[in-house]
């Protein structure tokens, strides 16, 4: 919302009537508790009856001069600012503000006051607004708030009757976010405080302490002539001759025991001084009974006086502690409240520090108003921390979830500022998803490794399973087989050497785990071996030209005695029959086929 401006004339039943009806930058350094002219509670029976207080003669006069020379100073600011200036009215909502001058585009504003000594100790070489009294930097935040105004050019200056500048001094008022939000609060508090306002509670005076009742003023007379008898001139002399006669600078045990016993018998010429002086004034009864009176009296006076006092004391005291945890109880309220409204106790208790405001203070309705500022500048505080919790609450609640369980600590973490926040969630976050990442990755290598390790315990298990089997179908086919060697032995169409030969490559291969051989295949190779032995020999060197014609390389009698092949020599020629020959060819293709199996074997 933009600031409007309002044609009225200051001091006119308009701009009253106005005033009556906007939270005006004038009054808002009553309502922060901080005016030197005007406190709170006076600020909010006048909102509340739309009574205010006569203008003296004095202060008119006042008023008279710092318009004249807010005037004077216009021409001065204008220069400072190179900006024409114009005094207005502004509003913005229920917000509204007098100024001495304001830019045309609104940029910039004027305020002016006249020059005071507390003006002077802050205003020197090099001060900004910030060093200016607080109740001057609240007007002003107020008017900036108002107008929207970037800065404004604070200026106190005094003149002379015919308009001769005297002094001036001026300093540079930029907005202050934090301030503005306090007067924020302090208004919305201020409204609530004026519609709860109770006439009949107002005091309608600063308290005064009563009339005192005067007293008589004490006389005592003594008429008539007195004759006053006895020995004191004698006792004096006798007195003075005694002290005369002690050592003033003891020095020995004699000297400090003498001046011990002269100090006790001193002590009762005093008490017997005041007995006789008692017993002289009691002859006298008049002069006895005035200063029984007398003393009666003044005992009366001094007791109750103390009493007055300690009552006085302690009333104070118990009206300001009862003002000082009241507005802590109500603080403990509002936290409780925002506490609820967050749905968590992230908002800690705050100590208000209400007793340090009202420190010094003598009246209580200038308590009450430092209090009441003091309260909604707590609450402020705390309806601050509770937005940023807030925000900060919903950032954590992403696409990819609600990431509230990394902060433990979010009462503390979460009041911060939301891009401090935000910085802060993105790292612990990022930090968050690279650990689940790695431990992701963990477990499915975990898993890999324990699927890999079961496939292969299952495998081995397998394997030994199928070796296992393949064990026992050698078995039962080495049974096999041997059982048709032995059948075909006892038929006799299988010759005993033979069948040996080949009951023994059974036997060998079931016990070395290789596929046994074809018996029948063997049996019949053999039994045709046998049936076409026509008893013919050949040389070793006619067999071996045979198998070198065909890549089978040669053999020599060292061969046929491993087979137990039978032969002769003849001339040194090594001869067997066709039918051993036969014979050892068929030993020589089982070797082979036992020999390939095994390579077959030992590649897989």
């Amino acid at each position: 919302m933009s600031m409007q401006t309002v044609s009225l004339v200051q001091g006119s039943p308009e701009w009253h009537a106005h005033r009556a009806h906007h939270f005006n930058a004038s009054d808002a350094p009553a309502m922060m508790g901080c005016s030197s002219y005007k406190s709170r509670s006076q600020l909010i029976k006048e909102l509340a009856t739309g009574l205010t207080g006569e203008v003296d003669p004095a202060t008119q006069r006042r008023f008279d001069d710092g318009h004249r020379f807010e005037a004077l100073a216009r021409p001065l600011a204008e220069e400072i600012i190179s900006e024409p200036l114009s005094p207005c009215v502004g509003v913005n909502g229920m917000w509204s503000a007098s100024f001495d001058g304001l830019t045309f585009m609104h940029d910039a504003a004027f305020e002016h006051k006249t020059l005071n000594n507390t003006l002077r100790e802050v205003m020197l070489e090099g001060c900004t607004g910030a060093d200016l009294p607080l109740m001057y930097q609240v007007q002003m935040e107020h008017q900036a708030m108002v107008s929207g105004c970037k800065r404004i050019l604070f200026m106190t200056s005094e003149w002379g009757p015919g308009g001769d500048l005297i002094e001036m001094r001026y300093c540079w008022y930029e907005p202050d976010a934090e301030l503005r939000a306090q007067i924020i609060a302090g208004w919305e508090q201020l409204e609530k405080d004026v519609a709860a306002y109770d006439p009949a509670a107002e005091r309608t005076a600063p308290a005064v302490a009563a009339p005192i009742e005067s007293l008589p003023a004490v006389v005592v007379q003594v008429q008539g002539a007195l004759t006053v008898t006895g020995n004191l001139d004698a006792f004096g002399d006798a007195l003075r001759q005694f002290i005369g006669r002690m050592p003033t600078k003891p020095a020995t045990d004699q000297d400090f025991a003498d001046l011990e016993a002269g100090s006790k018998a001193l002590k009762k010429v005093e008490d017997a001084l005041d007995a006789a002086e008692d017993g002289a004034l009691a002859q006298i009864s008049p002069v006895e009974q005035m200063r029984r009176i007398k003393a009666d009296l003044k005992n009366l006076a001094r007791t109750t006086r103390l009493v007055w006092d300690k009552l006085v004391s302690a009333e104070k005291d118990r009206l300001r502690t009862a003002l000082v945890t009241g507005a802590q109880t109500q603080l403990d309220q509002h936290i409780q409240a925002l506490n609820q409204r967050l749905g968590a106790n992230w908002l800690p208790r705050i100590a208000g520090g209400f007793a340090e405001t009202i420190k010094g203070l003598k009246s209580l309705d200038s308590m009450r108003d430092k209090v009441a500022v003091a309260l909604t500048n707590a609450k402020h505080d705390a309806n601050q921390q509770a937005y940023r919790l807030e925000v900060n609450r919903e950032h954590l609640v992403q696409e990819d979830g609600d990431w509230i369980a990394l902060f433990a600590d979010f009462s503390t973490v979460g009041a911060k500022a939301e891009e401090d926040f935000q910085a802060l969630a993105s790292l612990r976050i990022g930090s968050h998803k690279q650990a689940e990442a790695a431990r992701l990755d963990k477990e499915r290598e975990r898993i890999r490794a324990e699927e890999a390790a079961r496939l292969a315990r299952e495998a081995a298990a397998k394997a030994q399973q199928d070796a296992e089997q393949e064990r026992l179908r050698i078995q039962q086919q080495a049974q096999q087989e041997q059982a048709e060697i032995a059948k075909a032995q006892q038929a006799g169409t299988l010759a005993a050497p033979v069948a040996q030969d080949l009951a023994g490559l059974v036997q060998d291969k079931a016990v070395e785990g290789v596929a046994g051989i074809d018996a029948q295949e063997a049996i019949a190779a053999a039994q045709t071996s046998a049936a076409a032995d026509d008893g013919q020999t050949m040389t070793l060197g006619q067999l071996n030209a045979r198998m070198e014609g065909i890549g089978l390389g040669k053999i020599s009698a060292a061969t046929l005695e491993h087979h137990g092949i039978p032969f002769t020599k003849e001339r040194a020629a090594v001869q067997i029959t066709s039918g051993n020959a036969r014979r050892l060819m068929l030993l020589l293709s089982m070797g082979y086929r036992k020999l390939a199996d095994e390579l077959q074997a030992v590649a897989a």
